[in-house]
């Protein structure tokens, strides 16, 4: 009987002691991960434009301590942060001049690509200036290009990241649906709100493929905006801003931070 009872006593506390000691090693593989470089790539919607607060020797990239990837590191304080993401990015732009900071001690990499490529601007201007027809066509070119062109454009990106920082977690961001639809809203149409959040659906979708084929984790952050687009009273997008056209359609402060910030801190 003591025999068995000392068994048991041994068993139980070998248990416990691999029970601490995994936990351990869990707690330092978070620590490491939390505390890793970040590197921030991308276009507008990961510099902040449109949340204002501009650090002045970002220039025309526009990157804003109210942006997401800089509230990130300000709440996790990571051994490195690099914040390269830069207002009207295309792919060749991040792969041309976003990259450097990656490296084999990068832990952590957020990136938000494919907008700016399908011709978001010009979209978003069409639909603003002429007809629900020109809208609907111009959206509809460019859906046939994020369906021919973009997929390869977004696999280069995320082939040279896997191969500069390959041990990195890495996150691609989408983009919100920009209109809640069947409210009285003055502006556009009905008919060019819905294809406009079709075809940001379109796109999202697109992107999440790439993302999931090259193991990467896609942020999907319209679930995080739902409630809060254009024509919802309460939106963190900004609509048409006269008084700063470039901010037209990009999210305000409370965007980065109610609507993108929550996607990376539950995906990093």
């Amino acid at each position: 009987m003591r025999r068995s009872r000392l068994v048991v006593f041994v068993s139980s506390l070998l248990l416990a002691v691999g029970t601490a000691l995994t936990g351990a090693a869990t707690a330092q593989a978070s620590s490491v991960a939390a505390t890793g470089g970040y590197v921030a790539l991308g276009d507008s919607y990961s510099s902040g434009v449109g949340a204002g607060s501009y650090i002045s020797s970002s220039g025309d990239c526009k990157r804003s301590t109210k942006a997401f990837p800089y509230l990130w590191a300000a709440a996790h304080s990571p051994s490195t942060f690099d914040f390269t993401a830069c207002s009207g990015a295309r792919t060749g732009d991040v792969l041309s001049g976003q990259l450097g900071p990656l490296s084999s001690a990068t832990t952590l990499v957020s990136v938000s690509v494919g907008g700016n490529d399908a011709g978001f601007a010009d979209v978003m201007t069409t639909c603003v200036t002429q007809s629900d027809s020109a809208c609907v066509s111009r959206i509809n070119t460019a859906r046939s290009y994020v369906d021919s062109t973009l997929p390869g454009k977004l696999d280069s990106v995320y082939s040279t990241i896997r191969s500069k920082a390959p041990g990195a977690r890495v996150v691609v961001l989408g983009y919100p649906r920009f209109y809640q639809l069947g409210t009285t809203c003055l502006g556009l149409s009905e008919t060019k709100r819905k294809a406009i959040n079709d075809a940001s659906d379109h796109l999202n979708t697109a992107i999440a493929k790439r993302a999931a084929d090259h193991g990467f984790v896609f942020g999907d952050v319209r679930s995080t905006f739902s409630g809060h687009e254009i024509c919802s009273g309460d939106s963190w997008l900004h609509s048409v801003n006269w008084l700063n056209i470039g901010e037209s359609y990009h999210p305000k402060a409370p965007g980065q931070s109610g609507g993108y910030l929550p996607v990376l801190n539950a995906n990093d």
